[in-house]
């Protein structure tokens, strides 16, 4: 029962991913396509564009979305990587809690620098 959960959550992170990544993609890439109907910028990468984005709550949270949803997409996946290899109890158990910790770890710097970002947009970078 757990693993068929945590596979749905798997799938799930996926497709949050596709459609994040497919509007981070379409903002940063598709800007002259976007222009033609009057959204976007004509420089995504301009220092104003990138304040601006920083300082909304919007892709804020599509940012700590996006960072949760991969790093549980990834680790999650490399862990039944590591699981098809048949260790032992203990190694089980050592891959389980340092891939969670490290995931952990790093969801909570990202989550840190999302939040920090529009206080250093502010200074000027």
């Amino acid at each position: 029962m757990r693993d068929r959960t945590l596979w749905t959550w798997h799938i799930g992170a996926g497709l949050v991913i596709l459609v994040l990544l497919g509007l981070h993609m379409t903002i940063m890439h598709l800007n002259a396509t976007l222009g033609l109907v009057g959204v976007g910028s004509d420089e995504p990468i301009a220092w104003e564009n990138v304040a601006a984005r920083a300082g909304s709550i919007f892709f804020t949270v599509t940012y700590v979305l996006l960072l949760g949803a991969a790093l549980f997409h990834g680790f999650y996946g490399f862990r039944n990587i590591l699981m098809e290899l048949s260790p032992g109890r203990t190694l089980r158990t050592i891959i389980n809690v340092g891939l969670s910790l490290v995931g952990v770890a790093l969801f909570v710097f990202g989550t840190w620098a999302a939040l920090a970002a529009p206080g250093a947009a502010s200074m000027g970078g």
